[in-house]
């Protein structure tokens, strides 16, 4: 297969990672990368690449061959996405879970009205956790699902944080609760409330003269973030912050326990794991392995909105089907 030219839609940290992550490849190679802002204000590794404005990518169609789209925000891509499958095939990586339906009505019927192929939420959840609870549904049908989150920083519920009045700076890790994970793994089958399942702990700097106590009460009680978990807060330097909370590590658990047997005597559990040092230079590689099954799905004239539900496994590999069956089979 000949080397996929790959264009990057925004420059945060997610586009640097995937352009660490097509460096990576032998298979691909950095074809553009496209921002609102300056473009004389990225600073890109690879050497001699244009950066575009995003307004100007219509003319640009036939630069790449698939572009990884990078919004700054989950509120970006439901725009944006349909917004390029007008104009080329398209990699994002939208994980608002209960969306998810209505994200691909919208990216089909772009990408089918301009022969192009576009894959959404793709990363590890949406994405590798996907696959792992389809593969345990498919194989153990008697059975529950799990999925735990952690432990690592979460972005989303950081920023909430940061929000909360006489709050300077803060992170946010979820932690998976050991005991419900250990229930689980014996084959006991738990019913699970939210709060039985994750811890949020809480690294908080305040501002000067800020009242904590209220700090703490405003975050414990937040709706739709916090109220419903046991939540820990503490409180620390900004230079604590730094030195010990810079990075953006997380993971987690997707687990399927399941029974077999005349008496459903016999009990099974699929587990699958992740422990990521740095969550979106993960997730570009995810992007990046399935910007080439878009380029495969391109060339065979499969139009329209795919998920990872929709791709061949050989298709994510720069190998041939001949080597994969010699080596990984």
């Amino acid at each position: 297969m000949s080397k996929i030219r790959i264009g990057i839609v925004g420059y945060g940290n997610l586009g640097k990672g995937v352009e660490l992550a097509i460096r990576s490849n032998p298979d691909t190679e950095l074809a553009f990368v496209a921002t609102r802002r300056d473009p004389s204000s990225v600073t890109l590794k690879t050497a001699n690449i244009p950066v575009y404005q995003y307004n100007d990518l219509a003319a640009h169609q036939n630069d790449a061959d698939v572009v990884i789209v990078c919004g700054g925000s989950a509120t970006d891509l439901p725009k944006q996405t349909p917004e390029l499958a007008k104009l080329f095939n398209v990699v994002d990586s939208f994980d608002t879970h209960a969306r998810i339906p209505e994200h691909f009505a919208n990216v089909d019927a772009a990408a089918k009205a301009s022969g192009h192929v576009a894959m959404i939420s793709v990363g590890w959840d949406p994405g590798m956790f996907s696959l792992a609870r389809l593969y345990g549904n498919c194989i153990l049908p008697d059975g529950k699902d799990y999925t735990f989150w952690g432990k690592g920083v979460s972005q989303g519920h950081s920023d909430a944080i940061r929000r909360v009045e006489g709050v300077q700076d803060g992170k946010q890790y979820t932690v998976p609760i050991e005991s419900a994970m250990e229930a689980v793994r014996r084959g006991e089958q738990p019913e699970l409330t939210t709060r039985q399942k994750h811890l949020r702990e809480c690294y908080v700097v305040a501002k000067p003269g800020a009242d904590l106590n209220k700090i703490e009460h405003d975050i414990k009680t937040m709706p739709n973030y916090f109220d419903e978990y046991d939540t820990v807060v503490h409180f620390i330097s900004q230079e604590e912050l730094n030195r010990d909370h810079a990075g953006i590590p997380h993971g987690g658990f997707v687990m399927r326990s399941g029974v077999s047997g005349e008496n459903k005597e016999h009990k099974h559990l699929i587990e699958y794991s992740l422990k990521l040092d740095s969550n979106p230079e993960f997730t570009t590689n995810v992007l990046v392995a399935f910007a080439r099954a878009v380029a495969r799905f391109a060339k065979e004239q499969n139009t329209g909105c795919k998920t990872v539900f929709d791709v061949p496994p050989a298709y994510l590999s720069p190998l041939s089907g001949d080597e994969l069956r010699a080596h990984m089979l």
